[in-house]
């Protein structure tokens, strides 16, 4: 099945992000005089209603990383399709590198089932309701590449039906 291609979302000036740090990480450089370190910083953001986006910034120092990574977030964005209850439309699998995420619907009052980072994608998102499970690796970097991936792929029925030429009603009950 050939893979969608979506318009760009494009973001308006009046939108309200907010930011949230997933993981920091020192790294080590050993040079003549000893060792060199350096940070690298996963930041997620969203205005918690459909949008959101990722970033990695890399710097000298924790600040700069955390800024770097929050305007690559901001390049990121993307809009999820969600449902009333605040779950997704259907179960849809994110890769990315070795990390591996599958996530589901979930009726309401389930809430977000999901470890730390991708906990935090969701949250941003807007998603309340959802299962997911990691299949493979466990690092961070790779988790939140996977489960924007995942919210990358979902699709929104109306788009589906429209694309198809069906009414709405074919498209649950093919």
């Amino acid at each position: 099945m050939p893979k969608i291609r979506r318009k760009p979302f494009v973001p308006a000036a009046g939108l309200d992000l907010q930011e949230q740090l997933v993981h920091v990480n020192r790294v080590s450089k050993v040079v003549k005089g000893g060792r060199r370190f350096s940070f690298n910083a996963i930041v997620v953001v969203g205005n918690r209603d459909g949008v959101v986006g990722h970033g990695l910034g890399k710097a000298n120092e924790v600040t700069d990383a955390i800024q770097k990574g929050l305007q690559e977030a901001k390049k990121n964005l993307i809009r999820v399709p969600r449902t009333k209850t605040g779950s997704i439309y259907h179960p849809v699998v994110g890769k990315a590198g070795a990390g591996k995420v599958l996530l589901r619907p979930a009726s309401e009052g389930t809430g977000v089932i999901a470890g730390g980072a991708v906990r935090n994608l969701m949250e941003m998102a807007g998603i309340h309701n959802v299962l997911s499970k990691s299949q493979g690796s466990s690092n961070p970097h790779n988790m939140v590449k996977a489960a924007y991936q995942a919210l990358k792929d979902l699709t929104d029925p109306i788009e589906v039906s429209q694309r198809r030429g069906v009414p709405l009603k074919k498209v649950f009950n093919g």
